[in-house]
């Protein structure tokens, strides 16, 4: 070997290790970065020596879709959970202290009570506190239910505006992706952001990716729609102020289609926007109807009859429509959007509005009739005709989601299971979620991640490699040295 080819090595290798250096060097550095994928200076070697040919990027595509897929999945049905636990804290604890089937037993008894002591003024009054007690929980229940609503279209208009940001700065890094490549490099760090960009977009709404030319991605709904195309696709939704259980939620529409709602308690979103419209427009109206089956019920049951034509008023609990006009007793099927929101005791046997607890046991609370016209103490027909009715079977709408064919107290019941039952199956379904997601992380991580370990070892033959070069300068030298003592 000549001088001049072993300094052209010496040369050659130190170039190849400062290369090698930094690109270890920041493999270093982002170690903890779980968007960075990892880099490897790639040598060749011919008849000019080894030399960095191009720093390539550990990129694994069938285990990014695999992580995209998981991920999506994971955050609807954990958006989901979320909802669901808000709701079931209406129900109070474990022990549903504020739930409406709570308050309709307490209720049935006080009202047992005073039919077995119908002339108990004090056994009139804790069955009136007691039905206004079943009220109360209603109007709670039923408040609280349309906060959660009002609650999910504020986070829906908060992820569709963060959908639209990170949409512009995925164009941003999509263009930066396909200048690097076009002009045949490896734009690794413009890669870096696009994956942790499209990472953040699937968490909100699910997409399936489509690579073109020049390192080109389009995006697309898992159904189809356009979501980037050469340029963002505007993502457009219209919040609601407030809620009421007659107001429906506007949609999220992605150039200008519609977005689906997920269904399911093992859900079909994909992503937390489909969560979000499932339990802003299926879940919490779902039980809301519910909760307004029971007070049409009670308004119905506990209505009264009389006068010429006979005619049929609420008594015990009243109610208003929509427009706040006081409603009749319920002649319809169907559910009436809103009543459990403004079910009331009729003021009429409310001592301190200066009602008179006892026309309950007389059936005398609407002013149609009075079936205790002889004034009787002893009177219980009417309370035991309640009472009677209060564990009678009853229709209540199929569209409520539980069974129809149940007494009231059942029913309430039944309200509580079908929630639980649902929370249950979420809860299962999302620990299998949040497993899919761990093992596709740790996958994907294992390919494309950095091993801090494995990087140090890289690290010390690098050093190794310097060493040697420096050997073969020194030696050199030493002879360059040496010939130039001869020389003179």
């Amino acid at each position: 070997m000549s001088l001049t080819s072993a300094l052209n090595t010496a040369q050659s290798i130190f170039n190849n290790t400062g290369t090698q250096s930094s690109v270890v060097s920041n493999n270093i550095s982002n170690s903890s970065n779980s968007d960075y994928v990892r880099r490897q200076a790639m040598i060749s070697t011919s008849l000019n020596g080894a030399q960095v040919v191009k720093i390539s990027r550990a990129q694994e595509d069938a285990l990014m879709r695999q992580w995209l897929k998981a991920s999506t999945q994971d955050s609807g049905q954990q958006t989901l959970l979320s909802g669901l636990t808000d709701l079931k804290s209406i129900l109070g604890g474990n022990d549903y202290e504020t739930a409406p089937a709570t308050y309709l037993s307490v209720f049935q008894q006080k009202l047992q009570a005073f039919r077995t002591s119908p002339s108990s003024t004090i056994a009139a009054q804790g069955a009136i506190t007691a039905a206004q007690d079943v009220t109360n929980s209603l109007n709670n229940a039923s408040k609280s239910i349309q906060v959660v609503r009002q609650g999910a279209d504020k986070e829906i208009a908060t992820q569709v505006s963060t959908l639209n940001t990170l949409l512009a700065q995925f164009k941003t890094a999509n263009d930066a992706v396909k200048s690097g490549t076009a002009s045949g490099g490896v734009p690794a760090d413009a890669l870096d952001e696009r994956d942790k960009l499209l990472k953040q977009i699937s968490s909100i709404v699910g997409v399936n990716t489509v690579e073109r030319s020049n390192g080109d991605m389009a995006l697309y709904t898992t159904d189809g729609t356009i979501v980037f195309d050469t340029i963002p696709r505007k993502v457009t939704f219209a919040a609601q102020d407030t809620y009421t259980a007659q107001i429906r939620g506007n949609g999220v529409y992605i150039d200008g289609v519609a977005l689906a709602g997920g269904k399911g308690s093992s859900t079909t979103s994909q992503g937390s926007l489909q969560a979000l419209l499932q339990v802003r427009d299926e879940i919490a109206p779902t039980m809301q109807s519910q909760l307004d089956e029971i007070a049409k019920s009670l308004v119905s049951m506990f209505s009264e009859t009389g006068g010429t034509p006979a005619t049929t008023q609420p008594g015990l609990f009243v109610w208003k429509t929509a427009v706040g006009t006081v409603g009749g007793t319920p002649t319809t099927t169907g559910v009436i959007d809103g009543i459990a929101a403004t079910i009331s005791v009729n003021s009429a046997v409310v001592t301190n509005l200066g009602g008179d607890p006892m026309k309950l046991r007389d059936g005398s609370i609407s002013g149609l009739t009075n079936l205790n016209s002889g004034n009787n103490s002893g009177f219980s027909d009417n309370l035991d005709a309640l009472y009677t009715a209060m564990g009678a079977a009853q229709t209540f709408s199929s569209t409520a989601g539980i069974s129809s064919n149940v007494n009231i107290l059942t029913y309430a019941s039944n309200s509580i299971g079908w929630l639980e039952q649902y929370r249950s199956d979420a809860t299962t379904a999302s620990e299998n979620t949040a497993a899919a997601l761990s093992r596709s992380t740790e996958a994907y991580s294992n390919e494309t991640g950095v091993n801090l370990d494995e990087e140090l070892t890289l690290l010390l033959d690098i050093e190794q490699s310097y060493k040697a070069a420096t050997k073969i300068l020194n030696a050199v030298d030493e002879m360059l040295k040496s010939l130039l003592d001869i020389a003179s």
